[in-house]
């Protein structure tokens, strides 16, 4: 396994419209990084989200119009485009997401249990989002130096598909063939 660089928590509270509280770990304790607050419609299908930090700019997460699960849109509070995702099949776990440099994977991460890992396509897995069977909070591990904005997109989309992610998902092998 990849040593650590960084890790991040979240707690979350609400039930219809979720309030995701992010903190850094740092020796010192938790430092609160900020706040995403999750909307849902009528019919309980996630709407937006938005993230609001401590001190800097906003985020605002859309869904694009469509009929294809985890098309998202991410934008800063001035409307600059920051990342979007895609699923392009409906029964395919693995989520495409796109910010302008590199495309990056989203996937189910090895083994039982709730979580994600978030790949590059060269150099693999950067990030894991680890989630408890029981309970809503999360731990992010970031394995090598990955925007915080791409943490949080990948983080806004493995909160919807939770249970997706019990089955295993693909080995770093197989994502890393797939992305030659």
């Amino acid at each position: 396994m990849p040593e650590i660089v960084s890790t991040y928590t979240t707690r979350v509270s609400g039930l219809w419209s979720s309030r995701h509280e992010v903190a850094l770990e740092t020796a010192n304790g938790r430092e609160v990084q900020g706040t995403l607050t999750i909307e849902r419609g009528p019919l309980g299908a996630v709407r937006s989200g938005t993230y609001r930090p401590i001190k800097g700019a906003v985020f605002v997460f859309e869904r694009d119009p469509g009929m294809v699960r985890g098309q998202f849109m991410m934008w800063s509070e001035s409307r600059e485009w920051i990342g979007s995702t895609i699923r392009f099949h409906a029964l395919r776990r693995v989520i495409d997401i796109n910010t302008g440099g590199k495309p990056f994977k989203l996937a189910p991460r090895e083994g039982f249990g709730r979580g994600w890992s978030l790949y590059a396509p060269k150099t693999g897995e950067v990030a894991r989002i680890c989630m408890p069977i029981v309970g809503r909070s999360a731990r992010i591990e970031v394995y090598r130096k990955t925007p915080y904005t791409l943490l949080l997109l990948a983080y806004f989309l493995g909160t919807q598909a939770l249970l997706e992610s019990l089955w295993p998902g693909p080995t770093a092998q197989k994502m890393a063939a797939e992305a030659v």
